[in-house]
């Protein structure tokens, strides 16, 4: 089989992501880790982003001009805060009802985004071209890394970024991102991550170095519970999440 003729989607993934779209904007839903996740990513955004274009990260509008994509955008978790940081947002999602979902909160939000049921292949063939490419939580849900890699890398701009955020494939993780999320806490539905598809660091950043990326920077991300929030580590063992740029 050609590179051209495979697909990036695992469509068991979609379904499973489909069956719970209405619970997207809940905070208290099944999507509660990503909320608790997104003040931490969109920090980590805003000012990596802010430095890379020279941009104020103070300002109400950092992002302000800038093309970005949110690949598997879900229901728009993160469209939304990016749009409203000033960035013309294409979010991009192959489940029609996260798109459906995502639509529906952006404009009762007065927010422009522009929603896509679309795959990254389909971006690509269409010429689509980005400053910023956001694969945030999406990696170990696909059905070929690589390939998926590959493909959000050629979207990216020259000068532009791709940010990845993800879980490492490690016992720790094993034991913390799964069985104590899924079965002990119960923070996810059984099932939403399987150990095989989490993905180590060297697996992205060898794709990215081979379409000509510097990986600018490496960071971990754990859950502190005492003070409830999410921070940035040095610890990659478990969530983690890469930034890589295309040289001007």
């Amino acid at each position: 089989m050609t590179e051209a003729a495979k697909t990036t989607i695992d469509q068991s993934e979609v379904d499973r992501f489909s069956a719970m779209a209405a619970e997207w904007w809940s905070p208290t839903g099944k999507f509660k880790p990503l909320h608790k996740f997104n003040p931490v990513r969109l920090a980590y955004i805003r000012d990596k982003a802010a430095e890379n274009f020279s941009r104020n990260p103070k300002s109400a509008k950092p992002l302000e001009g800038l093309r970005v994509l949110d690949i598997g955008c879900g229901g728009g978790l993160l469209s939304e805060p990016v749009a409203r940081m000033g960035a013309d947002v294409v979010g991009a999602d192959p489940s029609e009802k996260n798109i459906g979902i995502a639509s529906t909160h952006a404009k009762a939000s007065g927010v422009a985004v522009d929603y896509r049921a679309v795959t990254a292949e389909q971006l690509a063939e269409a010429g689509e071209t980005f400053d910023i490419v956001l694969n945030m939580e999406v990696v170990e849900h696909v059905a070929d890394v690589e390939l998926f890699m590959n493909t959000c890398a050629g979207m990216v701009r020259p000068g532009g970024l791709m940010f990845v955020a993800t879980i490492n494939r490690t016992m720790k993780a094993a034991a913390l991102a799964i069985f104590a999320a899924e079965n002990v806490l119960r923070w996810l539905p059984r099932g939403t991550h399987q150990y095989e598809k989490l993905v180590r660091p060297e697996e992205l950043e060898k794709p990215l170095t081979t379409n000509g990326f510097e990986i600018i920077d490496r960071t971990g991300v754990f859950f502190n519970p005492l003070a409830n929030q999410w921070n940035l580590s040095k610890d990659m063992d478990v969530n983690y999440m890469l930034l890589a740029k295309r040289p001007a």
